[in-house]
């Protein structure tokens, strides 16, 4: 590569941002709104975090385009915009150590009862009685589905709260059950963590049988996308009182105002802060980095996710 490599960035200083940019690029910044006279000369484009459909779109008007890096690990977004040669990467890994964070904050939020406390302060009330007593995650068996590397994370943080983990994914390996044993599986599980991507297997997985399966009491925990749960479903087995859950994500998303997810009881709902932690930027500039650097040097790509091989 001769000439330099026209890449639009999302960062303003992205040289400071990424600890330096690797030689040969030809860097602009981008961030959406009013569109960059290059577009059709750009050869990398790294899409601003969580900015909206827009920024998806825009990758169908860049002739020149070779890869899109993403910096979520969600990418479905992008492919119906994808032309033929584009090769797209998503950020596995970056998000691994704060969503699986989050997913163990939910957990203790919804079983030691926080957002009741959080209430309770507000209004100045001090418990009279303890004859009601907190989950404990101790002793409880938690279901990781879709066990890739943000389901090790969560294991990992899980290892102290002596409790069990089964894991579940697409396929089996070692010590990983296959999702065709998930209802066999369900029955035994305390809780339930949603990991999966939204693909059209994954899309309304969480349904009416899905839920039936679910032990009274059991906790569901979406960290994943909100289009895996079949949300009228969910609503009605929460109302039942049958079970509770902790959404990161919701369908429709972002959730709006008077939806019944909002006032529904036994459900604690985040809006969408699985990746959004400290933890982020230095591990999505480390990635990218790599990427730029592979992709002038012609070492390949990782994270591919669809698209030609880089």
């Amino acid at each position: 590569m001769a000439d330099a490599v026209k890449a639009l960035l999302p960062w303003k200083d992205a040289d400071s941002f990424l600890g330096g940019l690797p030689a040969g690029f030809d860097v602009e910044y981008f961030a959406g709104g009013e569109r960059p006279p290059s577009l059709d000369s750009v050869e990398f484009y790294v899409p601003s975090y969580m900015g909206g459909p827009a920024l998806a779109e825009i990758v169908g008007e860049m002739p020149a385009l070779k890869v899109v890096q993403t910096q979520t690990a969600g990418f479905e977004n992008f492919l119906p915009h994808l032309g033929e040669g584009v090769t797209l990467c998503n950020a596995r890994g970056v998000h691994d150590a704060s969503t699986a964070e989050l997913a163990v904050g939910l957990i203790l939020a919804s079983y030691r009862n926080l957002p009741r406390a959080v209430r309770d302060q507000e209004q100045g009330i001090w418990p009279t009685s303890y004859a009601e007593m907190d989950d404990s995650l101790a002793d409880r068996t938690v279901l990781i589905l879709g066990y890739g590397s943000i389901g090790e994370a969560l294991e990992r943080r899980l290892a102290g709260f002596e409790c069990s983990v089964l894991r579940v994914a697409r396929r089996a390996r070692e010590g990983v059950s296959p999702i065709t044993d998930l209802p066999a599986l369900l029955p035994e599980a305390d809780v339930v963590v949603l990991l999966t991507p939204a693909t059209a297997e994954t899309r309304g997985l969480v349904d009416e049988k899905f839920l039936a399966r679910m032990k009274d009491g059991a906790l569901l925990v979406n960290v994943a996308r909100g289009v895996v749960v079949d949300t009228e479903a969910l609503l009605a087995a929460l109302t039942s009182g049958r079970i509770r859950a902790a959404l990161d994500v919701t369908d429709p998303e972002p959730l709006p105002a008077g939806h019944p997810l909002w006032s529904a009881p036994n459900v604690l709902v985040n809006p969408h802060r699985g990746g959004a932690s400290t933890a982020f930027e230095p591990r999505v500039a480390r990635l990218v980095r790599a990427q730029l650097e592979r992709y002038t040097t012609g070492v390949p790509l990782i994270n591919v996710v669809a698209g030609p091989p880089r």
